[in-house]
């Protein structure tokens, strides 16, 4: 019989606990618990069922990055085959793990912001035209309001 494939969405909890074989093969194992919502058609809202605790182990470089980058409180998503059902837990051998992006953002090594997007950006400022240097021609008239817009605005406009 083959070995049951389960995928799991759930929370980091604890620490995560990192081992190394005599050969020198990495081996880590958490905690995970995966808390299913079920619909109360009553209450018409979702309630919380029972929790789900679940012991993972995962080997070699699975091992080394979700020891680097699971805490405990991650949300995840699992993929393994379960090894064994005891002590009130299920046993699985972790084929791959992602972080749940519902309540955060991840970033990989390659989509990483340089350091220099956190510089403050200065924007060149564009050149401002020149005033005309040359006179403008006169047209013989003043360049004064008409008499009747000092009056106006001496008597402070009705």
């Amino acid at each position: 019989m083959a070995p049951s494939v389960r995928h799991v969405s759930g929370t980091v909890t604890g620490n995560v606990e990192v081992r190394f074989t005599e050969t020198g093969i990495a081996v880590c194992r958490f905690r995970l618990t995966e808390t299913p919502t079920q619909w109360d058609a009553d209450a018409r809202t979702w309630r919380n069922g029972t929790p789900i605790p679940y012991i993972c182990t995962a080997w070699r470089d699975l091992a080394h990055n979700a020891t680097e980058s699971l805490v405990n409180g991650v949300s995840v998503l699992v993929k393994g085959r379960i090894t064994a059902i005891r002590d009130n837990s299920i046993y699985l051998s972790v084929d791959d793990i992602g972080i749940s992006l519902r309540g955060r953002i991840a970033y990989t090594e390659t989509s990483l912001p340089s350091p220099a997007a956190a510089a403050p950006v200065t924007v060149p400022l564009a050149p401002q035209p020149k005033a005309p240097t040359t006179p403008r021609p006169t047209t013989g008239r003043e360049s004064r309001p008409p008499a009747w817009w000092e009056k106006k605005r001496a008597a402070r406009w009705p």
